[in-house]
Parts: structure tokens; sequence; C-alpha cells
């Protein structure tokens, strides 16, 4: 871990605005080298079971703990689900650091450029899909939004770890836990 991943600042998105539920959201539709070969509504790409992209933030506390959160009850994926990860899909013509940056102030209200750790093919319960995953280090507090956390708490890594055998975990956010804490300069248990 070592160093601090990006400066962080907290702020209130009054912008934010949950997608209603009619409103297409489109994503890139990609290859086993996510690679784009189409622009799809991300529902028939869940539907259909085809890869696209979506980007997660791990967040850090400066003493190493990362937030942990409960999704709300009435969340259309994995409702009242814990997850340790923020994130979500990457809109057309975006980067996966663009959309890490772009979830972590819509989620937590906190505008920040999110350190790239890895990226990885994963079956997901729901859909396959390209998970990038970032991670940065916040000094300030943080504003979830209700829309996207229900409640929240700061947990050491090895507790995440031990919390992520319930099964009200998200069942994806095990496998990217699981690459994290072995990938170089991701998690405190990674020998690095």
């Amino acid at each position: 871990m070592g160093e601090q991943t990006g400066r962080a600042t907290t702020q209130t998105d009054p912008t934010h605005q949950p997608r209603h539920p009619q409103q297409p959201e489109l994503v890139e539709r990609v290859n086993e080298r996510d690679e784009v070969v189409a622009v799809v509504d991300r529902a028939e790409a869940i539907r259909r079971r085809w890869l696209h992209r979506i980007a997660t933030v791990v967040c850090r506390d400066p003493t190493g703990r990362i937030l942990v959160h409960r999704r709300p009850s009435d969340a259309t994926l994995f409702p009242g689900r814990i997850n340790w990860m923020l994130g979500g899909a990457v809109s057309v013509g975006e980067s996966y650091g663009s959309a890490a940056a772009r979830e972590l102030a819509e989620e937590i209200g906190v505008e920040a450029h999110p350190r790239f750790v890895l990226k990885f093919r994963c079956e997901g319960a729901i859909s396959p899909y390209w998970l990038a995953l970032h991670e940065v280090v916040l000094n300030e507090p943080i504003r979830p939004h209700p829309t996207e956390v229900a409640c929240h708490t700061w947990l050491p890594e090895d507790e995440v770890h031990t919390l992520s055998r319930h099964a009200h975990f998200v069942p994806d956010a095990r496998e990217a836990l699981t690459r994290y804490r072995a990938a170089p300069g991701g998690g405190e248990d990674s020998g690095n």
C-alpha cells in the first residue's frame, strides 16, 4: 500500500440523479481482449451475457482500513448486499479511470483520481464483464448518496476478508478481493 493514491475532496453532488428505469444505459460491448465491438443497452448486455466494462474503486482511510457498505434494499443489482468496492458500468467512450472517478463522486461525494490496481475478466453472478479495480486513500469525510449506499463502515483488511465469506457479500466482490490481495501494490497482505 504505502503511498497515498490520490488527492480526494468531499463534495455534495446536487446533479446526482438515479437513472430512470426506462432510460437505457448505453455501454460498450467488448470481446475477450476487451476491444469494443458494439454499443448496447446494459440491460441487454446483462440479459444476453455479453462482455462489457465495469470500473470499481476500493477506498481506504489513512490507517489502511477499507470502506465497506451495504447496497440499498431497492437497488436493481445486488439489493441489500454487502460490498467493499464502489463502482459501476463504464459509459460509451469513457476510460476505466474516468469511470472510477465518476462513480466515486456519484456514490460518496468525493472527487479524486483513483490509482489503477488491476483488471480481469469476471464471469459475474449476473453477467460476464471486464472489471478494472482502482484504489484511493480518503482523508476527508464521505457523503454517501442514499440511492447508492444504505450504510457503511471502515474495516481492517483482514476483517473485510472474513466478511467476504458471508452469504450477503456481493458474489463478484469475493473474486475481486482475492485478486486485489494478491496484486503487487494491492492490499496489505500482498507481501509488498
